[in-house]
This record gives structure tokens, C-alpha cells and sequence, in this order.
């Protein structure tokens, strides 16, 4: 969806007028003023109200669009759903082109470029394969035009297009089915989606990783006849700082392996590469806002496929770091492929801290269902940073606990460990698992991100399907944290 703006009201037929809580404008038609009271709408935030009236020489259909109350601490987050809401009620309306007037809302750039980005990312679709839908069915919006913007919002939105761009790039991959997006494609999609950006990219093969001792991430991808590939995405934007560290997980369809998941559902398993999606996406919102920062991002993909040569429960391989796991179900794949991926990035690239993001377990959905994601660290500071960033993102985590008491329900009798403790904390025992592979005196966090990439019904600025979770809470970390 293409945004811009304008000084004087363009020719659009559909007009939406931003009202706050409370103010309905004096200068409205007396049509439009009695329809709102009689509809009782007083501008509470997303509330929509619609007319028709005469302008020129046409007929107009006109909106108001409640902001909610002025100087309310949650506005930015109304916002956005306010501008959500507008798009969800014409994505599919007949209208091609959609003008909001800001003239009144009294609203700061960074409220007006929310309101936009609640727009864009509203409007996202995949039709691509669909091919029998009627006409009410198709997207026609396709333009919305801005008029009587606050000074400095246009410079405002392009920051927030950039974010918006990440998270349509993080939906799109999540959205393709596993027949389309597999290691080779996703890696191929990327490079196309990043050239002219400034972002480096570089490919590690099977060879290669098998030659760097990887074989926790090659253990997992040996029963598919995808090969793996270690995607290496950096953006130096911030002179000769550490870099700090994406880490993402890559399955782009998990079978569960020799320990086959049921069928029902399985589906589903496109999205267990949502981890390395939204690192994708996050990397290139990064870059089209040329952030002042130095990030590496990495992701390790994989297919986990259950065929005649397919790893065993039982079996032992030897990760990068040297350290050996007993893989005692290889529907734990997720931890092998990170742990490997963790302990490249720190060899080459030394990261003054690693946040990684992984759909890595139900348990995750079972603790905090599709409202938060789980997070787990060995870093206070880096904890209550992420957290705040989810929070001012929308992108909400809550904290879970760690120690050597869930460490020890993961040692092996055999190797220095195993895949995957009891049925009991296996969230956490998967973030004590990853842990082991951090070097000591790194901050690291674990994001379980498993409930929160795909949704089964519409959220506030997503519809049914992928969410792009995680790009916007990257990038508002790097934006507090890392730009100063």
C-alpha cells in the first residue's frame, strides 16, 4: 500500500476525518454531525462512523475515525489501531484511493506516522495463490493520502515505512508455503529483497558448515533432500562498535523427524521459521532507515524431514562448540540448529550481546497462550531492556526463571547433554539448553516467540495468518538501545 502526502485534499471519493474523544468538528456538514450523535459516536479510539454527502460537483463518502482521548499515555498504540481499523473496514471496499485529514487532531508527527504504520501494516495480504475470489473478495485499496499533516511527520512516517517494509518482508516469508520457502529460497528471497539496501549478506553451504563441526544443525537438516544454509546478514551502521547479534531459527517445515508429529495441524509447521523471518525483516528495516548501529544477523535453515537417513532418537552428534548432545527427540530441533548458529557468530564476529528468536515450544502457548512471548536471560540489564522495547513496540514479552536446578533435568548419561529434559518446564529447559552454548560474560536472551508469529483470527493491525512478530520489537530495541 502506497503512502503520501499531500497539501491540498486530493480527488479520492472516500475522505476520513481523524476526530478525537470527544470533539466531533463544528465544520462538518450538519448531515454528518447528527448521523455521528445518532450513532453515538463521539471519537472513543477506532470507533468509525460513515456518510454521504455532497462536495463539488460528487458525492463523497465520508468517514470519521476516533483517535481516543488527547494526552492519554497509551495514544501511540490507539493510534495505530485506530488506523487499522479504517483499513480493515475498506481493504475490500470497491475504493481505490483513501485521503485521512489530520486538519483538528492536533496530532505529533510521531502520533500521525502511528496511525499510518496501523494503516500499512493492516493492509497486508498474501493472495497469490488464491484464484476463484470474487470481486467483494480482492484488495482494491491501493493509496492513502495524507493532508494537513503535523510538521515533521512525513520524515517521521519514512522511519515507520522502513519498520513496516520488515514486518510485510517477515509476513511474507512465514506466509509461503514450505514447497516455496525452503533454506535455498528463503536465502534467495532475501538477497533479492536486499539488494541496493547496504546490508552484507554471505551463505555458508552444507560443506562448509560440516567442515566448521556443525553437526547439532546438520543432524537436524540430514533427513531432508533440502540442503541447509547458514544465512550471515550484517549492517554496519554505527562506526566501530560490537555488533550485536540476531539469531534466528530457520526450520521452514518441521515434521517433528523420526519423531513425527500428529497429522493434524502439521500444516502449520511453515511457520517454525518465523525466528529467522522476523531477523530477516528486522535487518532490512534496519537498513532502509539506515540505523546508526552494527548488527549481524544469523539464520540457521533447515528442513526437518523423517526419511531413511534422518537422525535417531538416541543418537549423539557433536555440535560446533565441540560439546556433545544425546538427541533424545528429534522434534527438539529447534535448540540443535541455534546452538550452532550461536557458537559461529561468536567465534567471527565477537557480539557485545545475543538476542535470539526461535517458535521453539507449545509450552511457551501453554504458559502465556498468543499475548506474550517468553523471555529468558542470563543478563538483567539486557532482560529489562527487550521487555521495555516490547512494551513500547506492542510486541509484549514476560520473563521466565532460569538455574542450575532446571539445568540439571537436561544433563545426559551418555553426552555432556540431551535435547530435551521431562515433560515439566520445557520451555525453560529449552532456554537452559541454548545457554550452554553462550560463551561466560556474554549477555544473551532468548526470545520463544512460538504462540506469537502466526494468529488464527484478525489482531489489531494483522489479519488472519502471519503477524511479522518480533521485527518492530528488534527494531525499537535497537532504536533505544543501540542508536543512542
Amino acid at each position: 500500500m502506497k503512502i503520501i502526502f499531500a497539501a491540498a485534499p486530493s480527488s479520492s471519493r472516500l475522505i476520513a476525518r481523524v476526530v478525537n474523544q470527544g470533539a466531533v468538528p463544528a465544520d462538518l456538514e450538519t448531515v454528518l454531525i447528527e448521523g455521528a450523535a445518532a450513532s453515538r459516536f463521539t471519537g472513543k479510539p477506532a470507533q468509525l462512523f460513515e456518510g454521504f454527502v455532497v462536495r463539488g460537483d460528487g458525492v463523497v463518502r465520508a468517514v470519521l475515525l476516533g483517535a481516543g482521548e488527547k494526552g492519554d499515555a497509551g495514544r501511540i498504540r490507539t493510534l495505530e489501531k485506530a488506523g487499522a481499523a479504517l483499513t480493515a473496514k475498506y481493504l475490500t471496499s470497491g475504493e481505490t484511493s483513501l485521503t485521512i485529514d489530520l486538519s483538528g487532531a492536533d496530532l505529533t508527527r510521531a502520533e500521525a506516522a502511528a496511525l499510518l504504520l496501523g494503516a500499512r501494516l493492516r493492509g497486508f495480504r498474501h493472495d497469490a495463490y488464491r484464484t476463484t475470489m470474487k470481486d467483494e473478495q480482492k484488495v482494491t485499496l491501493k493509496t492513502i493520502t495524507v493532508i494537513h499533516a503535523p510538521e515533521g511527520a512525513k520524515a517521521a512516517w519514512a522511519a515507520e515505512s522502513a519498520v513496516a517494509e520488515g514486518v510485510e518482508l517477515t509476513r511474507e516469508l512465514v506466509t509461503e508455503p514450505a514447497n516455496v520457502i525452503y533454506p535455498e529460497s528463503f536465502v534467495a528471497r532475501c538477497q533479492a529483497r536486499y539488494a541496493g539496501t547496504g546490508l552484507e549478506v554471505t551463505v555458508l553451504d552444507e560443506g562448509e558448515m560440516k567442515n566448521l563441526g556443525m553437526g547439532a544443525l546438520l543432524g537436524v537438516a540430514q533427513g531432508s533432500a533440502r540442503p541447509p544454509r547458514l544465512l550471515v546478514i550484517k549492517w554496519n551502521g554505527g562506526g566501530d562498535a560490537q555488533p550485536t547479534a540476531f539469531v534466528g531459527k530457520g526450520v521452514t517445515f518441521d515434521t517433528g523427524g523420526i519423531s513425527l508429529k500428529a497429522p493434524a495441524g502439521m500444516e502449520d509447521m511453515k511457520w517454525d521459521m518465523g525466528g529467522a523471518g522476523a531477523v530477516a525483516g528486522a535487518m532490512l528495516s534496519l537498513a532502509l532507515r539506515k540505523a546508526k548501529a552494527n548488527v549481524v544477523a544469523v539464520c540457521g535453515l533447515v528442513e526437518n524431514m523423517p526419511d531413511g537417513n534422518a537422525q535417531r532418537p538416541g543418537d549423539v552428534v557433536t555440535s560446533m562448540s565441540g560439546q556433545t548432545i544425546e538427541v533424545i527427540n528429534t522434534d527438539a530441533e529447534g535448540r540443535l540448529v541455534l546452538s550452532d548458529a550461536i557458537t559461529w557468530v561468536q567465534k567471527e564476529c565477537k557480539p557485545a550481546a545475543i538476542i535470539d528468536l526461535a517458535t521453539l515450544t507449545g509450552a511457551i502457548i501453554a504458559a502465556l497462550a498468543h499475548e506474550y512471548a517468553g523471555i529468558f536471560s542470563n543478563d538483567d540489564a539486557l532482560a529489562d531492556k527487550l521487555t521495555a522495547a516490547g512494551k513500547t513496540s506492542g510486541e509484549q514479552l514476560w520473563r521466565f526463571p532460569m538455574g542450575p536446578a532446571y539445568d540439571k533435568m537436561i544433563d545426559s548419561p551418555i553426552a555432556d547433554m540431551k535435547n530435551m529434559g521431562s515433560r515439566y518446564a520445557g520451555s525453560i529447559t529449552a532456554a537452559q539448553f541454548i545457554q550452554r552454548f553462550v560463551d561466560k560474560g556474554t549477555p544473551w536472551a532468548h526470545l520463544d516467540i512460538a504462540g506469537m508469529v502466526w494468529a488464527d483470527k484478525p489482531g489489531a493491525t494483522w489479519d488472519k495468518g502471519a503477524t511479522g512478530y518480533g521485527v518492530r520489537l528488534l527494531d525499537r530495541y535497537v532504536r533505544d538501545n543501540l542508536e543512542g
